[in-house]
């Protein structure tokens, strides 16, 4: 008969959230990579820029460079006459000064002449052949982008521990940065257990079913800044947990095993982490996610993830999530929400904290959760409503808030 060990008072859902951040310090480690493989890195510098962006004053319009005051008289019904002496394409070097009644015909982004201090837009002049008719006076400046009038030269741009987006990125290509200071990923290691549970390689045997948790938490792992380490299968003895527990610490910033962290006869996790490190709590007031553990060795975080995929699924984006982010040093992510109308009752368990997925079909919320160890509870869902620890039924028609996934 089976060993049966209940859990002790289990733990809410904050506290336990509040234990797993205290416990982790962002990564302090710095490395140098090349700017392409920069977007959503966390930079670990200032910058400063060595030149002027743009680098010469330059033109914000398609038109005539001219000086500014040849221009005053110029009326809609009594245009000014000017005499084009060259053309200026982006990239071109301007070799004509200009003079008192020239103009030059130049293209957006080409280099300012010498002598010339604005630009006519195209659209208030004409053309025939030299000759070009004004009916608009410009001001000294107009249409012209001064040369640092994006960024100074030894301006700082970016601080240290900025989220390189595709902006950031962009800043950085304008002040000719090839590489890039960023922190480096924090390592996470990932090890899955169970005799039941076989590599996506290789055969099922009788009662046997796919490592699905290293292949999902490997998604939330990656998605939130940090680098996994997924580890061969370890089955349910206490010297392999403690042997697999071993090799991780200290080249780990945090290990995740799945599995083994219930309450039944082979889920020794417990035991084993208990005899090589420290168990801070083991069960959570969440649903799914009950059967969560979390202890330390040798200063290592270790996290025992519920086996059932669903369950191992929803706690890393509730509780992993915010500890993966905090290590790699990962601004807030931003959630998005929408209103929906329930389309069946649910009835929850009090004094656990559930979170039901949903699928959206027109303005309608769709329960599709089925059981802890169904992943299409995940994969067929839209999103997620939250169900309080202290509510234990929602009616149909109920309008709630989704957070999407």
């Amino acid at each position: 008969m089976e060993k049966q060990r209940p859990f002790g008072e289990l733990v809410p859902y904050d506290e336990a959230l509040s234990s797993l951040l205290k416990e982790v310090e962002p990564v302090d480690r710095k490395e140098t990579i090349y700017l392409d493989d920069a977007f959503e890195r966390v930079l670990a510098n200032d910058v400063e820029s060595d030149m002027f962006v743009p680098p010469f004053d330059r033109a914000a319009m398609d038109g005539f460079a001219v000086k500014a005051k040849d221009t005053f008289d110029a009326g809609k019904f009594d245009p000014v006459d000017m005499k084009n002496v060259d053309k200026l394409h982006a990239g071109d070097s301007p070799e004509k000064a200009l003079k008192k009644g020239e103009c030059i015909q130049i293209a957006t982004g080409a280099p300012m002449p010498e002598g010339a201090d604005a630009v006519v837009k195209v659209e208030v002049t004409e053309k025939e052949n030299d000759l070009v008719n004004i009916y608009q006076p410009v001001h000294p400046g107009e249409n012209v982008s001064p040369k640092g009038e994006d960024i100074e030269k030894d301006e700082t741009v970016l601080k240290n521990g900025l989220f390189l987006t595709s902006s950031r990125i962009g800043a950085l290509a304008a002040m000719g940065k090839e590489k890039v200071g960023v922190y480096e990923k924090p390592k996470i290691g990932i090890i899955p257990t169970g005799d039941e549970v076989v590599p996506i390689d290789g055969e099922l045997g009788p009662g046997q079913i796919y490592d699905v948790n290293s292949h999902t938490l490997t998604c939330v792992v990656n998605k939130n800044g940090c680098r996994p380490f997924s580890e061969e299968v370890v089955h349910d003895s206490i010297e392999g947990l403690k042997e697999g527990i071993r090799r991780e610490t200290g080249e780990m910033e945090m290990v995740i095993f799945s599995g083994g962290s219930s309450v039944g006869d082979k889920d020794i996790l417990i035991d084993a982490l208990d005899s090589i490190g420290e168990v801070i709590f083991h069960g959570v007031k969440l649903k799914p996610g009950k059967p969560t553990l979390f202890g330390k060795v040798e200063g290592t975080p270790v996290l025992g993830m519920p086996g059932y995929p669903t369950s191992c699924l929803n706690t890393a984006q509730q509780l992993i999530k915010p500890v993966l982010r905090k290590l790699s040093r990962l601004p807030e992510p931003s959630e998005r929400h929408t209103k929906a109308v329930l389309q069946k009752r649910i009835t929850s368990s009090l004094g656990r904290q559930q979170y039901m997925t949903i699928k959206l079909e027109d303005g309608m919320a769709h329960p599709v959760y089925k059981q802890s160890g169904a992943i299409t509870s995940m994969a067929k869902a839209d999103g997620y409503f939250e169900i309080p620890e202290n509510v234990e039924l929602v009616e149909k028609g109920d309008k709630i808030t989704v957070t999407l996934f």
